[in-house]
């Protein structure tokens, strides 16, 4: 009975430690240095860095606004060539989101106004939606996207955009970034974006629902880049890829990192574990990210 009682106190004091540490480590700043591979790369662009982050959840109960703030810091001191935000910008704002929307509007305007490129989608939480059987709330998207445009961020809704450097106009110079709006609320076009490319352009994907990522057909999206997921926010130890949502979702679910086999031959898709929450606020064996792609021709 004494091993029992012994074994049953050491297992409450482990949940015990891992509870206290899942609301510290949302704190932790986790810097995901990664090679983004892009066919026909303009020369002008090996090397540049591109920083991206999501899943900011800004009105959620403990909401990680501390950690947000030190991360634009850190942006505007690193300069990275552009800064990529894959939705999820407001968690849950009532009938007026004008608060939290603000909120994110005070967190994210030292990106463009230090000169950064700064460029978003939208998530579901931005359309009020916490699950896809939602209804999308319009209204208060478009108003999120009109602040962020008001701001300097640049809100693409299914749209492709020439990420020009500033010493370099020439048409062979400019990399092309697509940007494709919320899933849940069935506002994702890639092949709308893609229409806009010039043909065999180099280009860059964002989008907020990893599910996006399967309409490009093939050798459409060579890099992109998708959140929503949080990682799962409580992962297992050395398996990154194995969190709580692996054992509750009976479809795959794309939680972390490069995810392989999946898409359209030649695609590739990385998914960001952003930095707020979902439903807790704590993360276990998951902090927050910005992943900073430097960029490699092929």
């Amino acid at each position: 009975m004494k091993t029992i009682k012994y074994f049953l106190l050491g297992l409450l004091g482990l949940v015990g430690a891992l509870l206290i540490y899942g609301f510290i480590e949302p704190y932790i700043i986790d810097i995901e240095p990664q090679v983004a591979v892009i066919p026909g790369l303009p020369t002008a662009w090996e090397g540049k860095r591109i920083a991206v982050m999501g899943d900011w959840q800004v009105g959620m109960w403990l909401g990680n606004t501390p950690t947000i703030r030190r991360i634009v810091h850190r942006l505007v001191q690193d300069r990275p060539a552009a800064v990529l935000i894959i939705g999820d910008f407001i968690y849950a704002a009532g009938d007026d989101p004008s608060e939290e929307i603000d909120r994110v509007i005070e967190l994210v305007r030292p990106l463009p106004s230090s000169g950064i490129p700064t460029y978003a989608v939208l998530g579901n939480h931005d359309y009020g939606m916490k699950s896809k059987n939602g209804n999308p709330d319009v209204a208060q998207a478009s108003k999120l996207a009109t602040e962020l445009e008001s701001a300097g961020v640049q809100v693409l809704d299914n749209e492709a955009v020439a990420l020009a450097l500033p010493s370099k106009t020439e048409q062979k110079e400019i990399l092309y970034l697509l940007g494709v709006d919320a899933h849940w609320s069935n506002n994702d076009r890639p092949a709308l974006a893609l229409k806009q490319l010039p043909d065999k352009a180099s280009r860059f994907v964002m989008m907020h629902h990893p599910n996006s990522f399967a309409a490009f057909p093939a050798n459409t999206a060579p890099i992109a880049v998708a959140g929503h997921t949080h990682g799962g926010q409580i992962r297992l130890p050395f398996l990154p890829e194995w969190s709580w949502l692996t054992f509750i979702k009976e479809d795959e679910v794309h939680t972390d990192g490069w995810i392989d086999d999946y898409g359209k031959s030649g695609n590739h898709l990385y998914v960001n574990r952003g930095i707020g929450f979902s439903i807790l606020p704590i993360r276990i064996n998951c902090p927050p990210e910005v992943t900073l792609f430097t960029l490699r021709r092929d």
